[in-house]
Formats: C-alpha cells, structure tokens, sequence
C-alpha cells in the first residue's frame, strides 16, 4: 500500500466506549474470552493512569517519526493514539513536543511500540502513555507511512476505531464490532465479583465458593497433617 493519511475512521458509539471505561484491563480481557491483550512488555511510563477510546493507528519506519505528527491531525478527543513501526525500534517516538500536542488536542492517552524519551516531562505532563522503551534515541521525520490502517502492535492486531483499554496492568484491544458485547460482559463479570467481594469479607473462602475443594479431592488431593 501506498503511503496515506486515512482522515475518517468509524468510531464505536461513545455510550459503549463509556461502559467498557467503568472496567480494568483485567477484568476486560476475561469478559472477551481472553484475547487481545498485548505483550506485557507495553507498559505506563507512570503508574496510576487508565484510558479507554478508539484507536488512532501512525504506522512509521524505523527512526522516523514523520507520521505521528500526520497522525495527530486526524485525532478527535477522546481517541486513543497508536504508533508503531514497520520493524522492531526503541528509538523515542513521542517526546515532549509531541505529547503536548495530543493533549491539546484531546487525545486520551498513547501507545507506543517503541521509545518515548523526555520522560519526566511526560510524567509531569500528565498525558497517559504506555510504551516498551524508554530512550533518548532521536527520531527523523523523513519517510511517509500510513495513518488509520491495520498494524500489529505487541503481537495483537489493532485497526482504526479498535477499543484500546489501559491501565496498570497493560493494554488490551477490543475489535469495535465486539465493544458492546464486550462491555455487556465486563458489567457481568463485575457484578459477579461484587457478590464474590462480598462473601471474602464475610470470611468465606474461595476454595469453597468455586467449588475447588470437591475439584482437589476428586483429583486426589488430601489434606494431611505432618508429622
């Protein structure tokens, strides 16, 4: 494919993009049957944020940057900016500069497969970015790529107006024809918990709630004192 910026995407409806926010990473990948969570090595350059929107894709070659800054005029608020390369790099993407931007122009947050640099800046920024390297390495802004097209990014396959949800404990993407199921689903699976919560403090144990001390017997399993 030739090089091009993609202006429009489809979007998920913004209520569905609202229910799956009320839920963690965690408890998103299990209610989607534990798909699209992204290599752990994608990480917060700073713990405590947590995002939920559509997804920006910025497909650039190695050591060129030329196609976030592109990226960033196509970015509406609330959208998720996804960037990463065509092989493999650690070299710093988003910088400062460039994070000031997206947060001007409403951006929920970044995901990088590659660098950010500048990073105590970036924390001080309060900007949401999660990515797998931190590097001073400089980037060129030289060669065209791609905007709002496919990428693989960690190992999970992420197209413009995916769902990119992101906190602590990583990043999982939800294709947008599945969010509102999903986010169905996530609302399930919290309300279960709650009642689960609700019987911990009550001082039941889960070996008994799940039914795992008939599953340890019939495996074998016998509670023995030692001598």
């Amino acid at each position: 494919m030739k090089p091009c910026v993609i202006p429009t995407i489809d979007r998920p409806d913004p209520e569905v993009i609202k229910a799956l926010a009320g839920h963690g990473v965690a408890t998103v990948h299990e209610a989607m049957g534990r798909q699209g969570l992204l290599n752990p090595a994608m990480r917060p350059i700073k713990e405590g944020w947590s995002i939920c929107g559509p997804a920006v894709t910025s497909l650039n070659h190695v050591g060129d940057n030329l196609m976030v800054h592109a990226a960033l005029d196509v970015c509406q608020p609330g959208d998720v900016l996804v960037i990463t390369t065509t092989v493999p790099s650690t070299c710093g993407m988003v910088g400062e500069l460039v994070a000031r931007q997206a947060q001007v122009r409403g951006v929920a947050g970044i995901i990088i497969e590659g660098g950010a640099r500048d990073v105590a800046d970036l924390r001080r920024l309060d900007l949401p970015i999660w990515s797998t390297a931190i590097s001073a390495a400089g980037t060129v802004k030289a060669t065209p790529g791609w905007v709002n097209v496919p990428v693989v990014c960690c190992g999970v396959q992420i197209r413009p107006g995916d769902v990119i949800v992101a906190d602590d404990d990583g990043v999982v993407v939800v294709p947008r024809e599945r969010a509102a199921e999903v986010a169905e689903a996530a609302a399930a699976r919290t309300s279960r918990e709650e009642g689960t919560r609700a019987k911990i403090m009550a001082g039941e144990l889960t070996v008994d709630l799940h039914g795992l001390r008939q599953y340890l017997a019939d495996k074998g399993v016998t509670w023995t004192t030692p001598k």
